[in-house]
């Protein structure tokens, strides 16, 4: 098991039971939370837990403030799409997608990384920011390509497909489809992908990453080229959104520029990195599972809520299910208050004070 946690384990009781079960749940999700929402809800945690933990390679770990990580989430959504629609629904314009979406992410990301991690931070975080936005545009006018603002809508490869069903008979009350197929294929990959990435940062190259967010002037001094780190770091990163975006197609069989590109996405990420803890990548996993799930459940509690105190004026407005950005606002704020280093920061210093 530390082999497989690239020896980072949890260091936390707490924490690692919470990881436990968040695997446990998200692996059972079809059987355990019947529905169709329930399962959107689970791929989307996945989808964002391997896109927050890519972010986090870049803020956690090395220091990078970057808002074009949506555009490389968008490549990834859009070059599946785009193959799909063009070759038709199969394992080839699959492949063919996901193939030239990480070529053009790879040479978009060494471009920018290569110009700009020269400047200084804030231009830089500009910079990527006038990038992303002028990428969005870009998505938006090429109508002949990417559908515009209306987006693609394509089919999945067969086994993947809704109405594919290889068996007859339901397994533990639940019918196997290309649905749980596909959800399961997105568990397996965002698996092996956050393995990889927990390796890539307990690596000596993710060592010399955490020395140049420390001290980068220090790093330089003692013969290691920050440039190069860095624009290696944000090549990463862009590889691994990339892989996020494919599957978010494939979960969803649609790619719009609200669903991967929209700068709403950059703050959903922030925030899920700021939740669970940066510069730990279990803090990408219990971060998305707390956003994800708020983001999409939260609507239904205070409608549940709304009834319970139905009448009473100023409560009744309070809870109604509008209000929900306002509650989730107000839950992040607490969050931020009592979990400055995050959940996970904070759960592992509460253990640490218990061993003391």
């Amino acid at each position: 098991m530390k082999a497989l946690l690239s020896h980072d384990l949890p260091r936390s009781r707490a924490l690692a039971l919470a990881l436990i079960l968040i695997v446990f749940a998200l692996a059972f999700a079809p059987f355990l939370f019947p529905g169709a929402k329930a399962l959107a809800v689970a791929s989307k945690v996945l989808v964002f837990v391997l896109l927050v933990a890519s972010y986090d390679l870049l803020l956690g770990y090395t220091g990078i403030v970057s808002f074009a990580h949506t555009m490389f989430f968008g490549i990834g959504a859009y070059g599946v799409a785009i193959a799909s629609d063009r070759m038709g629904g199969g394992w080839a314009a699959v492949g063919v997608g996901v193939l030239a979406a990480l070529a053009i992410s790879l040479v978009l990301s060494f471009v920018i990384g290569l110009f700009s991690l020269r400047v200084k931070a804030i231009f830089f975080a500009m910079i990527t920011l006038a990038v992303a936005a002028a990428f969005q545009t870009l998505v938006s006018q090429l109508h002949a390509f990417t559908g515009g603002e209306d987006g693609l809508s394509f089919r999945n490869p067969e086994w993947l497909s809704p109405s594919f069903e290889p068996f007859e008979n339901e397994i533990f009350g639940v019918l196997l489809d290309g649905k749980l197929l596909t959800y399961w294929l997105i568990f397996a990959s965002v698996t092996v992908l956050f393995l990889l990435l927990l390796r890539i940062v307990n690596s000596p190259f993710g060592r010399v990453l955490q020395a140049i967010r420390e001290n980068d002037f220090r790093a330089e001094a003692i013969g290691y080229r920050t440039v190069v780190y860095r624009t290696v770091a944000s090549v990463l990163g862009a590889l691994f959104a990339t892989l996020a975006g494919s599957l978010l197609a494939l979960s969803l069989r649609y790619v719009g520029p609200d669903t991967a590109l929209s700068f709403e996405v950059m703050l959903d990420i922030l925030l899920i990195v700021v939740i669970g803890g940066m510069g730990t990548m279990y803090g990408a996993v219990i971060g998305a599972v707390l956003f994800v799930v708020a983001q999409n459940y939260l609507q239904d509690l205070l409608a549940l809520g709304a009834q319970a105190v139905a009448g009473v004026p100023v409560l009744s407005a309070l809870v109604a299910p509008e209000r929900w950005l306002l509650w989730l606002g107000i839950l992040f704020v607490l969050s931020v208050y009592y979990f400055p280093s995050g959940v996970v920061g904070k759960l592992r210093a509460w253990a640490l004070r218990g061993n003391k």
